[in-house]
């Protein structure tokens, strides 16, 4: 099953309505509540900080949307992010993101390394934020994600109005410093009134941070051939 940005047809979960289903009643927030309370909820106790980007399609590279990484560590080196479209209570799942250093990604097979994107200029640019926490105490983490490469799978495609996660994943690309990879400044500044910063000043402020001596040109498949590297690639359906 090949990457498409079609739904199924016909659609009945693509609309502008809310995604359907009932409102939670009290009966299944007494549930929910007696679960926490008797369930370690380990994994999800393990994020440990929230930041706030963009991600554009690869199949599509008009497509960019604002995310919202919730994110935990595996080890010191590699990184697991929940990817919502919002930070508010009811934000909407819409992927998963993996995060490696340098050295772990050149042990991947040049294929594999095709599918995942850079961090470098995400970060020196000031799209990539740690809402609400200074710059300063972001900063070391902030000088180690530049050095990384991710691959980000999106699993419900909102900004096309899909009010269930329909068809097959679509995988996301960073933004970059050249077109069509440069993020609409109408998004970043929406973004940035939101958290009252401002990604000009930030990017100043990260000059001094140390790209990679070279990102490897698997990374960003479609800077070198125009097109994301999922359109030659086959996912595997898992079914049960």
């Amino acid at each position: 099953m090949s990457s498409t940005d079609k739904s199924p047809e016909p659609t009945p979960a693509s609309g502008p309505e809310p995604t359907p289903g009932k409102p939670m009643g009290i009966g299944q927030h007494v549930i929910d509540k007696s679960a926490m309370m008797v369930q370690s909820l380990g994994p999800i106790k393990q994020i440990s900080h929230h930041a706030c980007s963009f991600a554009i399609y690869s199949h599509d590279m008009s497509r960019q949307i604002e995310t919202h990484h919730y994110c935990s560590r595996i080890h010191e080196n590699f990184i697991q992010c929940a990817v919502y479209d919002s930070e508010e209570s009811d934000a909407r799942l819409l992927g998963v993101e993996y995060i490696v250093p340098h050295d772990i990604f050149e042990t991947m097979p040049p294929e594999e390394q095709k599918l995942w994107h850079s961090h470098a200029y995400e970060i020196k640019s000031g799209l990539w934020v740690d809402p609400r926490v200074p710059e300063l105490i972001a900063m070391p983490e902030l000088e180690n994600l530049a050095k990384t490469y991710g691959k980000f799978w999106c699993t419900w495609q909102v900004d096309r109005g899909d009010r269930l996660p329909m068809g097959a994943p679509a995988l996301m690309m960073s933004p970059q410093a050249v077109s069509p990879g440069l993020v609409r400044p109408e998004l970043v500044l929406k973004r940035d009134a939101k958290y009252n910063i401002s990604s000009e000043s930030l990017k100043s402020s990260r000059l001094e941070i140390l790209e990679p001596e070279m990102i490897n040109p698997n990374a960003d498949y479609w800077k070198q051939h125009g097109k994301g590297a999922f359109e030659q690639w086959e996912p595997t359906l898992i079914v049960g």
